[in-house]
């Protein structure tokens, strides 16, 4: 049974190579990680300032998504942080680990834990723009 090593919501910077030491494993020949960033345009706009905001469940709920996704594949471990607050551009706002014993099953695990999160969990990005508007998106 795959093993969820750390999932977090969190104002402190994330960096993918800790998640990765986190889901080493001797069993292990695949370590995938997943690295989401923040751009500095989004829609053909220049984007000057970003920030999620989290609703007070979403460190139980990122870990509840992980442990549903991480049951239905032959993984090892897995590790996800999502990060909420001011993000600087370039800096990491959520991430995530697989290690398996084979490297696809580490690809679509990291993959569906990716897009399971990004779907559900309760976090809204604002974006400052340097046109002078602004955004709400209702997803990770």
């Amino acid at each position: 049974m795959p093993s969820l090593v750390y999932a977090v919501v969190t104002e402190a910077p994330v960096h993918t190579a800790e998640l990765s030491m986190m889901v080493a494993d001797p069993k292990s020949g695949a370590v995938v990680t997943f690295s989401g960033d923040v751009r500095n345009h989004d829609s053909g706009k220049e984007v000057a300032a970003l920030s999620y905001e989290i609703h007070p469940t979403a460190e139980q709920q990122i870990e509840l998504i992980t442990k549903k996704v991480i049951a239905g594949f032959d993984i090892e471990k897995a590790a996800v942080a999502h990060r909420f607050g001011e993000i600087a551009i370039g800096e990491t706002a959520f991430a995530v680990a697989v290690s398996a014993a084979h490297r696809q099953a580490a690809f679509d695990a990291c993959s569906a834990i990716v897009n399971a999160v990004k779907e559900n969990l309760p976090i809204w990005k604002y974006q400052k723009f340097t046109d002078g508007s602004d955004e709400w998106v209702n997803c990770a």
